[in-house]
């Protein structure tokens, strides 16, 4: 069957089509987005602004038809922090449902967390053991671990790199430096306290394969030496903390426009690319991790894999 799977997040909105069936390897068809950036349209009143409500229908109107043009089986769309956190959410999702007929289904950090994990640990099989699975989203950070397909701990925390670009950092796509070192040390203490409350209930359930996945990581891991994306999906690609530590230690000297020019560093997130490595950093040392292998599967294929598993054979 031909599945399509519509990603509400904090910087894209994605419409991912696949074809796949109970049991099986589930093969990409298509793929497009368009980059809204909703976590940088919440107003200070915590509601998302108009023109962001706008964009956000326009773009769920464009991805239905787009599925309905490659004749999908079924759409599953869904919304994660960006729309989650925002106040007037109920208000939005009514409209999306109204005006394009599409009913946003809005995930909790721990739901992004278990579907993220169930996509890791099909990618890696049992063989990997007990995995520690780590996303950095535009708006959060999801932390996972477990030995089956369900995490025994799933944790989501408002560490996204999105989030703190626009509300720690104070950085914008046009900046011409870098931020001041001070702020980034401000930052990195924050990454800190922030995970203070959960670095425990992680380690104590343990893990044999740490995993880091999604945009931030690959792009991470593409600047540390890792292999392109032309490389293909199968290809092994990891990122080593002294690795990272050394890709900090370079970005954090560039205006964020420049940093677009790098290979691998798409313009749309470019300004939040140092946020992200901070706290890759942080949580990589507050968990003592030295390596991690990187995932080519992440939320949305756990989407695709949770509802074959509930469609069943057949």
């Amino acid at each position: 069957m031909r599945l399509g799977v519509l990603d509400v997040g904090s910087n894209t909105v994605h419409l991912l089509v696949v074809d796949a069936h109970h049991g099986a390897h589930p093969w990409p068809a298509h793929s497009e987005k368009v980059v809204l950036r909703l976590a940088e349209q919440i107003g200070p009143d915590g509601a998302l602004t108009a023109a962001g409500a706008d964009a956000l229908v326009k773009a769920v109107s464009m991805a239905k038809a787009a599925a309905a043009g490659l004749d999908t089986d079924d759409l599953i769309a869904f919304a994660t922090s960006a729309v989650r956190d925002a106040t007037n959410a109920p208000e939005v999702l009514a409209r999306v449902r109204d005006e394009t007929g599409v009913r946003l289904e809005v995930l909790t950090g721990a739901d992004e967390a278990r579907m993220t994990f169930l996509a890791v640990r099909r990618w890696f099989g049992w063989s990997a053991g007990r995995l520690l699975v780590l996303d950095i989203g535009g708006g959060s950070l999801e932390l996972a671990a477990g030995i089956d397909e369900d995490p025994a701990a799933a944790v989501s925390l408002p560490l996204g790199a999105g989030r703190l670009t626009r509300e720690r950092l104070g950085v914008t796509p046009d900046d011409d430096g870098p931020p001041p070192a001070a702020a980034v040390e401000k930052l990195r203490e924050y990454v800190d306290g922030l995970l203070d409350p959960v670095v425990k209930e992680i380690v104590d359930v343990g893990w044999d394969r740490p995993v880091g996945t999604s945009k931030t990581f690959r792009t991470l891991a593409r600047l540390a030496g890792a292999a392109p994306s032309g490389a293909g999906l199968w290809a092994k690609r990891s990122l080593t903390r002294t690795g990272l530590g050394q890709v900090i230690g370079f970005i954090r000297h560039i205006a964020p426009r420049q940093l677009a020019e790098l290979e691998g560093v798409s313009v749309g997130r470019a300004h939040q690319l140092l946020a992200g490595a901070v706290v890759a950093e942080t949580v990589m040392r507050r968990l003592d991790v030295d390596k991690l292998s990187i995932c080519p599967w992440a939320l949305r294929e756990g989407v695709i894999l949770r509802r074959l598993d509930q469609l069943g054979p057949g």
